[in-house]
C-alpha cells in the first residue's frame, strides 16, 4: 500500500501540472508545442491520408458537405474565420468524420448515412472544428509528453530507491494511474468541449442544436454497445446526449435569431 501511494501521489504531480493557456470555454490547458508545429503535423497527416484515400466523386454529396462546412466556418471566431480552411469527402464507408490542425476538415461518405439531415451533419463537422479551436490536439501531445517525462522520474527514483520487486510494483501502479488519473480523461474532457463548441457553432450557423442529440442516438445504433464510459476514451452515447440536452436549450436563442441553413443533399 505505501507503493501504491508513492504511485499515486506521483500521478497527482504530473495531472497538476501548471496550464499555461485557457480553452474557449475557459478551462486550463497545458500547451507546450508552437502552434506552427502542431499545423505543420496536421499539414502532413492530411496530405498522407489523401494519397492513402480515394476522394469522392459525387459532386452533389462534396458539395453538400462544403456547403454544411462553409456556414459553420463563416460564423468561427477569428482568427479562424478568416483562415482558408480545405474540406474534402473521402470515399470511404466509415462512419467518421475529422478536422485537423493546419485547417484540414475530411468527411467520410458512410458518415452521410448515418447523419441523416444537413442539421445533424453540421453537428459532426462543428464538433471536429471545435476540436482544432480549442487546439486539443496540442493539449493532448503535451499531456502524453508530460506524462511520458514523469514515468521516466518515477523509474529513476524508483530504482534507485526501492528493492527489485518493489520497484516494478510501483511502475506498473504508475503506469495504470496515469493512464486512468490523466490521459483518458482527458481526451473526455475533450470530447465534451468540443460538443459544446459545436453546438455553438452549429446554431450560429443557422443549424438546430438540438439535432444533435439525434445524430448520437444515430451513432449509438450503429455503434452497439461499448465499454464503460470510465475506460474509454469518450463519454458513453446517453452521457453525451444528456449533456447537448441540457446545453442545446442555452443556443437556442442563437439559432432562431440566426439566417436559416439551406444546404440540401
Amino acid at each position: 500500500m505505501r507503493w501504491m501511494k508513492i504511485a499515486l501521489s506521483l500521478t497527482v504531480v504530473i495531472s497538476l501540472l501548471v496550464a499555461c493557456t485557457q480553452s474557449p470555454t475557459g478551462r486550463k490547458q497545458l500547451i507546450m508545442f508552437s502552434s506552427g508545429e502542431i499545423a505543420s503535423l496536421g499539414d502532413q497527416s492530411y496530405a498522407e491520408l489523401k494519397q492513402q484515400q480515394p476522394l469522392s466523386t459525387n459532386t452533389r454529396e462534396v458539395n453538400y458537405v462544403r456547403c454544411v462546412a462553409n456556414d459553420l466556418l463563416a460564423v468561427l471566431p477569428e482568427p479562424w474565420r478568416s483562415k482558408t480552411w480545405e474540406v474534402n469527402l473521402f470515399a470511404s464507408d466509415d462512419v467518421n468524420a475529422f478536422a485537423l490542425p493546419g485547417e484540414n476538415i475530411g468527411v467520410y461518405t458512410g458518415l452521410l448515412k448515418v447523419a441523416e439531415t444537413p442539421d445533424q451533419l453540421a453537428a459532426v463537422i462543428g464538433h471536429e472544428i471545435a476540436h482544432v479551436i480549442a487546439d486539443h490536439g496540442n493539449e493532448r501531445m503535451s499531456n502524453q509528453f508530460a506524462v511520458g517525462l514523469g514515468l521516466q522520474i518515477g523509474a529513476v527514483v524508483a530504482s534507485t530507491k526501492l528493492e527489485d520487486k518493489d520497484a516494478a510494483l510501483v511502475m506498473a501502479a504508475l503506469g495504470i494511474g496515469t493512464q486512468l488519473g490523466v490521459l483518458l480523461p482527458y481526451s473526455r474532457v475533450h470530447e465534451s468541449e468540443a460538443d459544446q463548441l459545436g453546438l455553438d457553432y452549429m446554431a450560429a450557423a443557422g443549424y438546430n442544436p438540438a439535432a444533435a442529440a439525434d445524430l448520437w442516438r444515430n451513432m449509438a445504433r450503429v455503434s452497439g454497445a461499448g465499454g464503460p464510459e470510465f475506460l474509454s476514451t469518450h463519454p458513453s452515447p446517453q452521457s453525451r446526449i444528456d449533456a447537448i440536452e441540457a446545453y442545446a436549450p442555452e443556443v437556442m436563442g442563437v439559432y432562431q435569431s440566426a439566417p436559416k441553413a439551406n444546404c440540401k443533399l
